[in-house]
């Protein structure tokens, strides 16, 4: 699955949580994720410490090893008020009584399979529970934070507000996530559960509207550094993201264009992992409050410092009282702005990015806040009197944006034609483009199979083909599992070129490892 990521298919969800477990007791160096789904575990390295074939190799000698029986865990147990908007009409689709579903939800002894959906989010299966339960038909748009619900053969907790399609039986106070915890996620996976309920049950009383939105909300924390005036159609804070915590449902998140930031913080003398501004198409303006250094990369557009025109890709001085001005970008789609130090923006799970799908980490910058600049710096300001740079690669007509993928391991999912059509074809990208994923329009895909598949880890760059036809590239907040099939993985070069990619732009996704007839 790509150039770092090996996806296992085994008979069902039992030899994949058996797999799972044989597999996090003795991971290699190099192993950054092992994620477990319904009949499949994604282990993904670091291919300058593991290549493909070693973690191949180590994966076959764990499926071939006799599974020993797992260390004993001390049992989780999540106080529950059977509330729930939907017990009494989930009962009644089972054929039984609201305080029979409860008792048999009780009396179940669960286990965490594997998490995704949303960070902290675990899928629950029951030693003792039978029961299929159908999702809604439409799902909600909010579902409030602590809900305790059921869909199909899984129960779970909600520990955030998010949208959602499952049967809501209850509510619970526990803390499923705390981004500052050492281990955020309350139910992560192989953990024994137990459900309590807390009073008798109560029909009628769970409210499914959830107050104020959770997270994200307000300006950051005042500092020595910068106050925004404006920030465009969108600024956040990046850094180098959340790798390896994607068994917990937590996403990468990150810089979208990886080595623009990477580049800034290195034209600044910053420690690698160093915060940076990304301002999406331009209009960012701030005055500085002390006397700073200052470079921005990725998309091009024009920069003034106190009037004064300034280069991309150069470190300026930024005297506090002064204005720097990036009006709309003119190439690329992102721009990065980076300062001595970086950016102290809150850390949330280890990283300062904003992951837009979980609201994960700071909130986004938005005008009026004080933003403060760090000190991590790893040395010097690099002496660069000529450092070359260029716009980012123009998109048209006659020339589309050339981004390289590979074949997926679902590719047999869509017909022949339509793996031809997906290596041959321009496509668009669609106004439905952020860093969650970017929908490309074209010539819809025509899928082979047409069954469900059941949810499977997800990575960055992952080409899904959903039934409309249209493919959807995963961004850097894309979530960690999915339920489409992945036919083909953007490189990671792919990928920096993607996120400077605009609605509109044309795009032509180039085979790196197959010719286009081969397909």
């Amino acid at each position: 699955m790509g150039a770092d990521a090996v996806l296992v298919e085994v008979d069902g969800l039992a030899a994949a949580v058996a797999l799972h477990a044989r597999l996090v007791a003795d991971p290699p160096r190099g192993v950054v994720d092992i994620v477990p789904a319904a009949r499949t575990v994604l282990v993904r390295a670091d291919p300058r410490a593991l290549s493909s074939e070693g973690a191949r190799a180590w994966i076959a000698r764990a499926a071939a090893t006799p599974a020993d029986p797992p260390p004993p865990r001390a049992e989780i147990v999540v106080p529950v008020d059977y509330d729930g908007a939907d017990l009494a009409e989930t009962a009644g689709l089972l054929g039984m009584s609201p305080k029979a579903l409860v008792a048999r939800h009780e009396r179940a002894a669960w286990s965490v399979a594997f998490t995704g959906f949303a960070p902290g989010f675990a899928y629950l299966v029951g030693d003792g529970w039978d029961l299929d339960v159908p999702r809604r038909a439409a799902p909600r748009t909010r579902v409030p934070a602590g809900s305790v619900a059921l869909a199909g053969p899984f129960s779970g907790a909600y520990p955030r507000e998010t949208p959602g399609g499952w049967q809501l039986i209850g509510t619970t106070d526990a803390v499923l996530f705390d981004p500052d915890a050492d281990r955020p996620a309350l139910l992560t996976p192989g953990a024994a559960v137990r459900f309590a309920a807390t009073r008798p049950v109560s029909l009628g009383r769970g409210a499914i509207d959830a107050g104020p939105r959770a997270g994200g909300e307000g300006a950051q924390a005042p500092g020595s550094g910068i106050r925004v005036l404006a920030t465009g159609a969108r600024a956040t804070f990046q850094d180098a993201g959340r790798p390896g915590r994607a068994a917990e449902g937590i996403a990468r998140s990150g810089a979208a264009d990886p080595p623009a930031w990477a580049l800034a913080n290195r034209l600044l003398g910053n420690r690698p992992d160093a915060a940076a501004i990304e301002v999406v198409l331009g209009g960012f303006r701030a005055v500085a409050e002390r006397d700073l250094a200052v470079a921005v990369t990725g998309g091009w557009a024009p920069l003034t410092i106190d009037g004064r025109p300034c280069d991309p890709y150069v470190v300026h001085p930024w005297a506090a009282g002064a204005e720097l001005r990036m009006d709309a970008l003119v190439g690329g789609a992102r721009a990065y702005v980076a300062v001595r130090g970086g950016w102290l923006a809150p850390a949330a799970a280890g990283s300062r990015s904003t992951d837009t799908l979980s609201g994960l980490g700071p909130a986004p910058v938005r005008a009026g806040d004080r933003v403060a600049a760090g000190d991590e710096t790893a040395g010097a300001i690099p002496a660069l009197p000529l450092h070359p740079w260029g716009l980012p690669p123009a998109a048209t007509d006659a020339a589309p944006l050339e981004v390289p993928f590979v074949p997926g391991p679902r590719d047999d999912w869509i017909t022949t034609a339509s793996r031809r059509a997906l290596a041959e074809a321009v496509w668009t990208v669609s106004a439905e483009a952020d860093r969650i994923g970017i929908r490309l329009d074209g010539p819809p895909l025509e899928r082979a199979r047409t069954d469900e598949l059941p949810s499977e880890g997800m990575l960055p760059g992952a080409i899904q083909v959903p039934p409309s036809g249209s493919p959807v590239v995963f961004g850097v907040d894309g979530p960690v599992t999915g339920g489409y099939p992945v036919v083909g993985v953007v490189t990671a070069a792919g990928r920096a070129r993607l996120a400077q990619a605009r609605p509109g732009d044309r795009v032509r996704l180039r085979p790196a490892a197959a010719s286009p007839a081969e397909w």
